[in-house]
């Protein structure tokens, strides 16, 4: 809910309403921009794997996956296309070393206050306020924007889901980009 109690998201500083996004046909745009043949979107037949949790959020580890490109100060940042690597975050770092870099968003917004996109300092304030029970010792984050579903699907996810099981969360929070 926006602070106005209006439901509507909100941009900047102003109190004008951002109104929806067309997202298809903007990065639909984008990828024909960049040099990139049609965009397909993926289509999964199958029900997406659902666990619902066994305990309350209080007293559960998250865990956090970002596609916005977060890095620390001193990593590598994230080269151009395609790149299906991906950033440990310590979330015991300081946000100021937090850096943002992709191709396919105005990075103005996450260079400036990089909780838009990776939302590190909200995740510990609910951990202070005892909503989440405690994070996980690092989060991660990569590029969005892989063109091909392929390299997500059999690469990316199974590395990130084994950073996650080895760092033992209960729940992992998606902030897509």
């Amino acid at each position: 809910m926006a602070p106005n109690g209006t439901g509507l998201a909100y941009y900047g500083k102003g109190e004008e309403p951002m109104g929806p996004v067309d997202y298809i046909p903007r990065i639909r745009d984008n990828y024909a921009r960049l040099g990139y043949k049609t965009y397909n979107w993926v289509v999964n037949a199958d029900t997406p794997p659902w666990a619902p949790l066994s305990k309350p959020l209080s007293r559960c580890r998250l865990g956090l996956a970002a596609s916005g490109g977060i890095y620390v100060a001193g990593q590598v940042a994230f080269h151009y296309k395609d790149d299906a690597s991906f950033r440990e975050i310590p979330t015991d770092g300081d946000t100021k070393e937090l850096r943002a870099t992709h191709f396919a968003y105005d990075l103005s917004d996450a260079r400036t206050d990089p909780n838009v996109v990776f939302p590190i300092d909200t995740l510990r304030r609910l951990v202070r306020e005892g909503f989440l029970g405690g994070l996980a010792s690092r989060f991660y984050t990569f590029m969005g924007g892989i063109y091909s579903s392929r390299r997500v699907s059999e690469d990316l996810a199974p590395r990130l889901t084994a950073r996650f099981l080895e760092d033992g969360v209960d729940a992992v929070l998606l902030v897509p980009v």
